[in-house]
């Protein structure tokens, strides 16, 4: 109950507790749409799931100034590469909210002279560029932290240890990849936030890529994705520890 509690007094809580509803709504309209049976269950969860999604773009209004004041934080940044690609990102965010709130004005009718269709894909495409941003600095962070690790002496034994450990091993695959895939996996396992944050926007990834044709899949991968990201950011909205500084 406090988890609940402490998730639900937060606007953001709020907004990924609707996010979760929603892609659990529409991954399990997917897994249904077949059974004959489920009709009337399937169109309850479409009715739940449009309503998260309208609840969601009044949660949102305030992002924009949220994300361009993070966006001058981010350009004080010391290292040119997180400087760039964070700072890219909110303001591709900033511009993402800017095309949803519009959205949102034209669903209950405030203006009527936009068209939805355009604006929601200019929506999308502000949200790809800073979905891309935020994957370029958790691939620059996890680089980082492959260097750092790989020049340890206690890593290089245990590493020397893994590749000979056995024969079989050893004949069966190519020594320096599975080095890298040794070194990857010990830096996903030691910084569980950084393997979080790129779980999360991998996933998130395939929403605008299905929305713009891109890379088209379906309403079940999106669904799935969409609610996985979800989770994962209800639980770092809970664990401070485990969201991805800066």
């Amino acid at each position: 109950m406090e988890f609940f509690v402490k998730l639900t007094n937060q606007s953001q809580g709020r907004d990924r507790i609707f996010r979760t509803t929603q892609y659990a709504c529409a991954l399990s309209t997917y897994l249904l749409r077949n059974d004959p049976n489920r009709k009337e269950l399937v169109g309850k969860l479409k009715s739940l799931e449009s309503s998260m999604s309208s609840g969601r773009k009044l949660f949102r209004l305030g992002n924009t100034l949220n994300s361009i004041d993070a966006a001058k934080r981010t350009v004080l940044l010391t290292d040119p590469v997180l400087r760039l690609s964070l700072t890219t990102a909110n303001l591709g965010r900033a511009l993402y909210f800017i095309c949803d709130n519009l959205l949102w004005l034209r669903n209950v009718g405030l203006i009527r002279s936009i068209d939805k269709e355009t604006w929601s894909l200019h929506a999308s495409r502000c949200y790809l560029l800073s979905l891309i941003m935020n994957l370029i600095r958790d691939s620059y962070v996890i680089g980082q932290l492959m260097v750092r690790r790989a020049r340890d002496k206690e890593f290089q034994r245990k590493m020397d240890e893994h590749l000979t450990e056995s024969a079989e091993v050893a004949e069966a695959v190519v020594p320096q990849l599975d080095a890298l895939i040794f070194l990857l996996l010990q830096i996903i396992k030691s910084h569980p936030a950084v393997a979080l944050d790129t779980l999360k926007n991998i996933c998130d990834l395939f929403i605008p890529l299905d929305k713009l044709g891109i890379y088209q899949s379906n309403a079940g991968v999106v669904g799935f994705c969409g609610l996985l990201s979800s989770i994962i950011g209800v639980v770092t909205l809970v664990r401070p520890n485990l969201k991805i500084k800066p």
